[in-house]
């Protein structure tokens, strides 16, 4: 059995999302290999994450400023941002 290898990865939250956890950013250390594995412990912290992130919300994320799905691999120092569905009006 291998060691699971930990990132840093610099977590950004923008509009409602951030209202919800009560912050724009933190850096996270983690063994999630994917994005979405990240986003499943971000959940599994509970009340406001749970919430806000949950699988059966509208939620888009990007990695590196790119617009990405859950399955795409996390990097070391990497920046993941989690924002609500864009309106338009």
């Amino acid at each position: 059995m291998t060691d699971a290898v930990h990132k840093t990865i610099e977590v950004r939250y923008f509009a409602s999302i951030r209202e919800a956890v009560g912050q724009g950013s933190e850096t996270v250390r983690t063994t999630a290999a994917t994005l979405g594995a990240l986003r499943d412990e971000l959940i599994a912290r509970g009340a406001p994450w749970a919430d806000c992130l949950a699988r059966g919300r509208a939620v888009r994320m990007a990695l590196d400023q790119t617009m990405s799905g859950d399955d795409v691999a996390l990097a070391d120092r990497a920046e993941v941002a989690f924002f609500p569905p864009v309106t338009g009006g």
